[in-house]
């Protein structure tokens, strides 16, 4: 079984920056991809980032540009570097983690863009 752990979340003025980490933990695990939903109040949850063991990475067309995935293989630690943020960036976010036969969701972390 997989634990995440999510931490970096807190407030922050627009166009501000602040990164996220969220490790793994567990045993006789191998983790193929990792990332990154949110959820804001009152909408579903999202996409915002994935990458695979190998690197490869995909974005929502929202975060484009201003957020950037990264993932530490030999830490099972998967990070979120977020620039330039907005208000409407607002929300819980979720790491992830997926494997051969398992999913597993972090309990979250609140990320909140106001002045």
């Amino acid at each position: 079984q997989v634990q995440l752990v999510e931490s970096g979340g807190t407030l922050v003025q627009p166009g501000g920056s602040l990164r996220l980490s969220c490790a793994a933990s567990g045993s006789g695990f191998r983790i193929n991809v990792m990332g990154w939903f949110r959820q804001a109040p009152g909408k579903p949850r999202e996409l915002v980032a994935t990458i695979t063991r190998g690197g490869v990475t995909n974005y929502a067309d929202s975060v484009k540009g201003r957020f950037t995935i990264s993932r530490d293989n030999a830490k099972n630690t998967v990070y979120l570097q977020m620039n330039s943020l907005k208000p409407e960036d607002t929300a819980v976010y979720f790491c992830y983690a997926r494997g051969l036969g398992y999913a597993e969701w972090g309990q979250g972390t609140q990320v909140t863009v106001s002045s």
